[in-house]
């Protein structure tokens, strides 16, 4: 989803991470928290974890999750994408990565770990459903992975509102729609008989207005547990993310919301959030609220300054080049500023599009391991997801990542490449 801060560059990741680590002593935010919720169906879930580690017992590498499961049709899904959504993505993280490495292979781990996920509930026979907004901050880059439409934004202390998830309602999402019908679904509103028509654009079989979401089995295969991801990276100045569910946003602009908090800790701001949008359109649903804080430590400045350092030395302390890195032109052009920039951004269905990498196999993804569910595979065994690709010249299909038959399973099952159901109702035989 586009945020409304067109003028923006995109700069790619390992610059600034190795604009970051050129100084050995990079000062991390601090993370301040606060949630609040007012319930109508039980059926919102929230996962908070702080100082989590890369590498454990360092007590340096340091991230932080935050997640928000709007249920539907019961909390089944809700549930347990919160108990195993987290190790689900972990999982699929190569190991022994550096920071920008592990960073950087983010967006590809937080489609493994949804489908994952997705495919071990939907295993369960369970027809329950859930949105997911789920989001990691390591350093100052924040990550986001969304299905569904809770929503996460983020006001940067220079000002703005970035949208960091995308609103996967078939109502607004005419991409969306064409991909469903295409695999073989109908959109359309309740026919309430006579021809009259009414309520949010649904899919059908199951009649749910989303496109994307966790579980869902009882609706078809085309609703797809693929993630939107985002990623962008502060500016030492910081800011505020806020994560609610649709009983936020139905009621609420992110402007609105962001105002009606200005000014106030992170615990106030939820509830001020929550209670104002309750009070706007009354308790119809769930109503669901993180807000987080990402702030930079104060500290005072050094008595004295070394001779050579001029203007804006805290900004150029803060991203100073390595005397050797000289070879990089993009580098070069990108050394100094400290501003919001955008990292990545995709949003395609496509499993093959989301789980290539541009990343060498050997460096840094295990070859004979499916890239979804990650259970050894044979040498021959696997399926490329290269596999049926419409460009065989660029693409071999011998090349990986590879699936297992498992998972490629659910991949045809989600391009329409087989009938929704097949396999299910064939273990349930």
């Amino acid at each position: 989803m586009s945020n409304k801060n067109e003028n923006h560059q995109t700069v790619p990741l390992s610059v600034l991470l190795k604009r970051e680590l050129a100084n050995e002593k990079i000062e991390r935010p601090e993370i301040v928290h606060g949630q609040a919720s007012q319930s109508k169906k039980g059926e919102d879930f929230t996962l908070v974890k702080t100082e989590c580690q890369r590498v454990v017992g360092d007590g340096v590498s340091t991230y932080s999750v935050f997640g928000l499961f709007d249920g539907h049709n019961g909390s089944a899904a809700a549930i347990y994408s919160k108990e195993n959504l987290l190790n689900n993505v972990l999982a699929a993280m190569p190991s022994d990565l550096n920071r920008d490495e592990w960073v950087a292979a983010l967006p590809r781990a937080f489609v493994a770990g949804f489908v994952k996920t997705d495919k071990e509930f939907q295993e369960r026979a369970q027809t329950s459903g859930t949105t997911v907004t789920f989001v990691i901050i390591e350093g100052w880059v924040i990550s986001v992975a969304s299905v569904g439409d809770s929503r996460c934004i983020l006001e940067p202390a220079e000002g703005g509102v970035y949208y960091l998830s995308a609103d996967h309602r078939l109502e607004i999402d005419e991409e969306e729609r064409l991909r469903i019908t295409a695999s073989g679904g109908e959109v359309g509103r309740l026919n309430t008989g006579g021809g009259a028509e009414i309520g949010p654009l649904r899919c059908w079989p199951g009649g749910l207005c989303l496109s994307r979401s966790i579980g869902d089995m009882d609706v078809g295969e085309f609703i797809v547990p693929v993630p939107y991801v985002k990623q962008m990276k502060l500016s030492s100045a910081g800011g505020r993310l806020i994560i609610s569910s649709d009983g936020v946003w139905d009621a609420l602009s992110a402007e609105t919301a962001l105002d009606c908090c200005r000014g106030m800790a992170p615990d106030a701001a939820a509830a001020q959030i929550v209670k104002d949008a309750v009070g706007h359109k009354g308790l119809r649903d769930d109503t669901t609220c993180i807000v987080i804080d990402i702030l930079p430590h104060e500290k005072p400045l050094p008595l004295s300054q070394p001779k050579k350092q001029g203007k804006g030395v805290l900004f150029k302390s803060m991203f100073r080049k390595k005397p050797c890195d000289s070879s990089s032109n993009v580098e070069k052009e990108y050394i100094e500023p400290d501003m919001v920039e955008e990292l990545y951004e995709e949003g395609s269905a496509s499993l093959s599009e989301r789980l290539d990498t541009k990343y060498p196999l050997c460096n840094m993804f295990k070859l004979f391991m499916c890239a979804v569910c990650q259970v050894e595979i044979k040498p021959g065994e696997g399926i490329s997801i290269h596999s049926g690709s419409s460009n065989p010249g660029k693409l071999r299909p011998w090349d990986g990542p590879f699936l297992c038959s498992s998972c490629q399973e659910k991949r045809e099952a989600m391009e329409g490449k087989r009938p929704s159901g097949r396999r299910r109702d064939s273990d349930s035989d």
